[in-house]
């Protein structure tokens, strides 16, 4: 019997997931807020709180309306009171004579025209106030009934203004604190926007300073490139230009005899550690006012600010070989020197475009002669 042949089943590899605090720092990231995102909280801060503002003075205003309509009912009432007061007058004078039936009879009218007012002022009102009966209009109502509903009105509308009132003093108080708290909210959100804002600008001034470092200097010796050092000559000859006659500016262009083998037999990291450290000692050999510049690979160049004879350029030019000595010795790879050309403006260039040119010139002159020494670049015609 041929054995059955069962199916083999692959794993699958499980999808691998970031731990969880790992998501949590991603998406802090992502969201971090911006000083858009800051400003546009505060603006919709600023709106909620505008809005809650206007609520309120809409309802403040509302209940001193309400305020003024039971100041308008409560003088209504008074006055109903003292109509009231003269009906009791003239019910209490002893003669009964034609003319105090006459007094009381008016005083009956009035009391029940200022009722039929006060009556209709209470009865229009916009807040659910206990309305009037059209009975206690009447001349002839019963004063007893005229004096309960005065004091039952009297009660409800000034209790009515007294609420109103502290309703309205409460609000002012909301006003007030939302306005405080805004004002701080706005105030902190705009000291937060400004100090993100500020920090960015340092940061993109940093990265700026960085990438403009980056692009003037060498990334493995850290000494200025050729576009630096082109840079610095024409300044350094523009102010010259101004100065006094006598002085001068030169350049000594420099490179490394035998470096190619260093490389091709020990390998290019030592290649590397040995230009790190005669760069160094380039560095360490002249004065902070010079420049020592790596112009490509294995050769560099010195721009001497200022000198007076051609001597003082032969010793710098010494000093600069004895550092690719003393690096050869002491990293013991036996095979490197240098070969050194100089030129001086305005003495043996008269163009100090032609500066570096010259130097170089003169440099090759000097390996075609044997190497390890330098020369001076000839005069121009």
């Amino acid at each position: 019997m041929t054995p059955e042949t069962g199916k083999t089943s692959i794993p699958i590899p499980e999808r691998t997931r970031p731990p969880r605090a790992a998501r949590r720092g991603a998406i802090a990231i992502r969201f971090r807020p911006g000083p858009a995102a800051i400003a546009a909280a505060a603006l919709v801060c600023l709106l909620i709180g505008l809005l809650y503002l206007a609520l309120q003075i809409r309802t403040i205003f509302s209940d001193q309306l309400k305020q003024e309509y039971a100041g308008l009912v409560l003088e209504a009432v008074e006055r109903a009171e003292s109509a009231r007061n003269q009906v009791g007058i003239w019910q209490q004078l002893p003669d009964a004579t034609e003319a105090r039936a006459a007094g009381y009879r008016h005083a009956r009218t009035e009391l029940a025209h200022r009722l039929a007012s006060l009556a209709a002022l209470v009865n229009a009102s916009p807040s659910a106030a206990p309305r009037l009966s059209p009975a206690s209009f009447t001349a002839d109502a019963d004063l007893r009934d005229t004096d309960a509903v005065l004091g039952t009105v009297s009660a409800w509308w000034r209790a009515q203004r007294d609420a109103d009132s502290a309703d309205v003093r409460l609000r002012i108080a909301h006003v007030a604190r939302t306005l405080i708290a805004s004002a701080a909210l706005l105030f902190c959100m705009l000291i937060t926007a400004l100090g993100m804002y500020a920090k960015r600008n340092r940061l993109l001034a940093g990265q700026s300073h960085e990438f403009e470092w980056a692009a003037l200097h060498d990334a493995m010796t850290g000494l200025p490139n050729r576009r630096k050092l082109f840079a610095t000559l024409e300044a350094a000859a523009t102010k010259l230009s101004a100065r006094s006659a006598s002085c001068k500016i030169a350049v000594l262009y420099i490179d490394l005899d035998g470096f190619k083998q260093v490389n091709d037999s020990l390998g290019h990291r030592v290649g590397d550690e040995f230009l790190i450290a005669v760069s160094k000692r380039f560095r360490e050999s002249v004065r902070k006012v010079d420049v020592v510049a790596r112009i490509g690979g294995d050769e560099f160049a010195v721009l001497v600010r200022e000198f007076s004879t051609n001597a003082e350029l032969g010793e710098i030019a010494r000093r600069l070989i004895a550092c690719v000595v003393q690096t050869d010795l002491t990293m013991g790879v036996g095979m490197v020197s240098a070969s050194i050309g100089i030129a001086s403006f305005p003495d043996s260039v008269d163009d100090y475009h032609r500066l570096v040119a010259a130097a170089d010139e003169a440099m090759y002159r000097v390996k075609r002669n044997g190497k390890n020494s330098y020369a001076f670049a000839d005069r121009a015609n």
